[in-house]
């Protein structure tokens, strides 16, 4: 192994270490010597990588980032129905948030107090959500009495709750609850109004 693979192994060792911790502790509590040791990585190679935890916390959400972007970026589109495209990210989003560490630690520390840049995951998952609600409202498959704007924040809301629901039960990043949120959800925002030819349940993620 050369020394440049070795030094990136060290780095993603850190970060998933990290995200380990910021995710079950927080930013405050998570302590540097605890993030070295369960890297199995000594201190000095850790400040090599890291200047201090808060450049550890912005490593560890730009990662997430780009694991949501990802995600975004490998959703096939649905040209008919930017409705069902959009319902397929939120699957595949909400599996990302079950299964990778990372991420939700992502989402956690964008809500923790701490010295940081201003990544905010939030805004860039709202970012691909709106893009898709737009499509839908440009080709009138919404109802009129739905707003882009509101049903983007509505649509923010629950699946970012579901992380937030899973701190203390990860059952909440399971497929059904979102499924039943769709279920409810589309009668009241599809012109016509439909809540079976999107077939959310369906949906499956990567």
């Amino acid at each position: 192994m050369s020394q440049q693979e070795r030094a990136t192994r060290t780095r993603n060792a850190l970060i998933q270490a990290a995200a380990e911790l910021f995710e079950r502790h927080g930013y405050t509590r998570a302590s540097l010597e605890d993030i070295s040791t369960r890297a199995q990585v000594s201190r000095g190679a850790l400040h090599f990588h890291f200047e201090n935890k808060a450049a550890l916390a912005d490593a560890v959400e730009h990662a997430a980032a780009h694991a949501i972007r990802e995600t975004a970026e490998s959703t096939p589109p649905n040209p008919t129905s930017p409705l069902h495209t959009l319902m397929d990210l939120s699957h595949r989003m909400v599996h990302l948030l079950h299964h990778d560490t990372v991420v939700r630690a992502g989402f956690r520390l964008n809500c923790d107090p701490g010295p940081r840049t201003p990544l905010n995951l939030h805004q860039q998952w709202q970012a691909h959500v709106h893009h898709h609600v737009t499509q839908a409202a440009n080709q009138q498959t919404l109802a009129p009495h739905i707003t882009p704007h509101h049903l983007t924040a509505t649509i923010v809301a629950t699946t970012t709750g579901l992380e937030v629901l899973s701190r203390t039960n990860h059952n909440w990043l399971t497929p059904t609850p979102l499924t039943h949120f769709w279920q409810l959800l589309l009668p009241s925002i599809t012109h016509p109004p439909t809540n079976d030819t999107h077939e959310p349940a369906n949906t499956h993620a990567p």
